[in-house]
């Protein structure tokens, strides 16, 4: 696989489908959906991103039955959307404490080549919201976050599948205590992944019923 691709699919959510959860006890995270270093990516934050994959995917796919589809093939998009969130903020701090920059004109350097390797920017667009669930406007953002990544990797002298790598974003992740509300998992610092919380108050309200979102 590419190399631009495999971190692509390193560093951004899973769409997978999952059951959604919902808290059944005190919210000890009014408002928010985790906090990571201090700072919070709030609730409607969260919404907001999760709302802007969702208009360009019933853009991309304007048939209601096709549309259904996308959405029952993303069912865990807000945890997933959340991790990835959560997820390059902790990549920029290991690449802040490496040392790593990225300029416009690398951004901008990627996304040409890969405009030209998928055919023009349009068919560039569709292929990252489908593979990855990037929508048009997140894009620039997106590529700056591999390009840390790959600059990150190769100033530890490795790369982006290699324990070396991911022991930095570990490393990050302690720095910044992420803390994500328990309604949406834990998050697992050695992995610096998002995973489903085991709370006996948290409980599975979806199970033979279909998905909304």
């Amino acid at each position: 696989m590419h190399r631009r691709r495999r971190t692509a699919l390193l560093l951004t959510a899973a769409i997978a489908a999952a059951p959604l959860l919902t808290a059944c006890g005190n919210d000890a995270h009014p408002g928010a959906a985790a906090v990571v270093g201090g700072e919070r990516i709030t609730v409607s934050q969260l919404e907001n991103r999760v709302g802007e994959i969702r208009a360009a995917q019933r853009a991309a796919v304007p048939d209601d039955a096709q549309y259904q589809q996308a959405i029952a093939r993303t069912g865990s998009l807000t945890r997933d959307t959340l991790h990835g969130m959560v997820l390059d903020r902790v990549l920029e701090r290991a690449a802040r404490d490496a040392g790593v920059t990225v300029s416009d004109r690398e951004v901008q350097q990627m996304r040409t080549g890969l405009e030209q390797q998928a055919g023009g920017a349009k068919a560039l667009e569709a292929a990252w919201l489908q593979q990855y669930g990037i929508p048009p406007q997140r894009l620039d953002g997106n590529f700056r976050i591999q390009i840390q990544a790959q600059k990150l990797a190769q100033q530890l002298g490795t790369d982006t599948s290699r324990p070396e790598f991911w022991q930095a974003l570990s490393e990050a992740s302690r720095k910044l205590d992420v803390d994500l509300n328990p309604r949406y998992g834990d998050w697992d610092v050695e992995k610096s992944s998002r995973v489903d919380a085991k709370t006996p108050w948290v409980r599975d309200v979806t199970a033979g019923a279909p998905q909304t979102l």
